[in-house]
């Protein structure tokens, strides 16, 4: 296995050699299985406003979580601190919180089958950490380039940030496995207008090597121009028309289809989708993907948190659901094989959630997606989650510009957006301007029927 730069920082060895402990002392106590994960957090921050410095902060903190199982009971234990409790104390207590738990028929270890052998380089490190002066430089220049836009009348503070995150998995099945990554950040929000005609807006890049982080001046000139774009905005009349979410707000649609084949919510029946797996719900061609594996990818992982390999995954492929996101433990209550999709905290069992999510582009561009509407919305922001998973019912806040005859005319407030997601989904169209920017990406998405709640 590749180990990450050995670093004070990057290097993992001693939660390696920690979890593994963990794991024998867990054994040794009286457990049939046992698994320990360890994670690192290393960040710095700088807020600023008006050129000064606000707040400087720095955290770092490794901690460690025990699952130990008893047939099929299980318990987990966490500490950030085992000085004042030793390995063998902290192993023993779970032991005994084990013994006394309720049975779970689906609990246990992944089956060794499943465990990743191979762990490819994703290319999450870097390895150049900023010092504070660094971030205090990016977000400075962030904030003064977002004044400078004509109109901009004030800054409600810029950002920028570095850390450093890694885990580290061992069971006693023989499983060892660490993977550790970079983030590094800058952000601004700008104020435009006066008085009861402010208007606000943002702008932020996330990475993982801060040389595809965006230009701090780009980020403060794009929140800047967001926020005079929103000046004296109109109210509409409701309808019912075309709407089409800028890719911002259009990855939260996305977000909507991976919660609903979170494979935890159809055990419980509280998803939309249970009963659609194998079904059509999107227009042909329209396909989602989940890769873990995506070189610097904001959520990038060669392994989930059961030591699954992590693959590339169609949720939706040709319009149709052709799985459900799960963890050993789901899969095997819904009769299934895991997906690779097991998240945990140190604190926690393990539970299904996505890893890089994106909406494939379309063959049209958001002009074309738009050119043929006489009378719709142009959505840039979303406010609130009036989302009921369990029906599909949708209503959001919402604010954006309206469109005539095929152009974004003039912006739009308060007003709420309302539908169902089954009939979202199928009226569903993505444009080709798809960039991966987030955990979950989406391009310009056009959605028709969609009720516009005004005055």
């Amino acid at each position: 296995m590749s180990r990450p730069p050995a670093s004070s920082l990057f290097d993992q060895s001693a939660l390696v050699t920690l979890a593994e402990l963990l794991v024998a002392a867990a054994k040794k106590a009286g457990a049939d299985a046992a698994d320990a994960i360890a994670t690192r957090g290393v960040s710095q921050s700088v807020e600023v406003r008006d050129g000064t410095v606000e707040e400087s902060t720095r955290a770092e903190d490794d901690n460690v979580g025990l699952r130990v199982l008893i047939g099929r009971r299980q318990a987990v234990v966490s500490t950030n601190d085992l000085v004042g409790e030793g390995v063998e104390a902290l192993a023993e207590r779970a032991v005994a919180m084990a013994r006394v738990a309720p049975e779970d028929p689906y609990a246990g270890l992944a089956d060794e089958a499943l465990l990743a052998k191979e762990f490819p380089d994703l290319d999450l490190v870097d390895a150049d950490v900023p010092d504070v002066g660094v971030l205090e430089q990016r977000a400075k220049a962030a904030e003064a380039a977002g004044l400078a836009v004509k109109g901009v009348t004030k800054s409600s503070g810029a950002s920028a940030s570095a850390g450093i995150g890694g885990m580290v998995l061992v069971t006693s099945t023989g499983f060892t496995g660490i993977y550790v990554g970079s983030r590094h950040s800058v952000a601004m929000t700008a104020i435009a207008g006066e008085g009861t005609k402010m208007e606000q807006d943002y702008d932020w890049s996330s990475t993982v090597h801060a040389s595809d982080l965006a230009d701090p001046e780009a980020i403060g000139r794009s929140a800047g121009e967001r926020a005079v774009r929103r000046l004296n905005p109109r109210k509409v009349q409701t309808r019912r028309v075309p709407v089409v979410y800028d890719p911002r707000p259009a990855g939260s649609l996305v977000s909507h289809l991976v919660s609903g084949v979170n494979g935890a919510s159809v055990a419980r029946k509280t998803s939309v989708l249970r009963d659609k797996l194998g079904q059509r719900i999107f227009a042909p061609g329209v396909r989602i993907v989940d890769d873990p594996l995506r070189k610097r990818g904001l959520r990038s992982h060669p392994f989930d948190a059961e030591g699954v390999a992590g693959r590339p995954l169609a949720l939706v492929d040709d319009g149709v659901i052709t799985t459900w996101l799960m963890d050993c433990a789901t899969a095997r209550e819904l009769g299934f094989t895991s997906t690779g999709h097991a998240q945990r905290g140190v604190s926690s069992t393990p539970s299904p959630s996505a890893s890089n999510v994106h909406l494939e582009a379309g063959p049209e561009t958001p002009h074309e997606l738009i050119e043929d509407i006489s009378d719709g919305f142009y959505v840039t922001d979303l406010i609130g989650m009036g989302i009921n998973m369990v029906t599909g019912d949708y209503s959001r806040g919402a604010s954006g510009f309206w469109i005539e005859n095929g152009e974004l005319t003039y912006p739009v407030s308060e007003v709420t957006i309302a539908g169902n997601l089954i009939d979202m989904f199928a009226t569903l169209e993505p444009a080709n301007d798809l960039e991966f920017r987030y955990g979950i990406n989406a391009p310009t998405v056009r959605v028709e029927g969609l009720t516009v709640a005004g005055l």
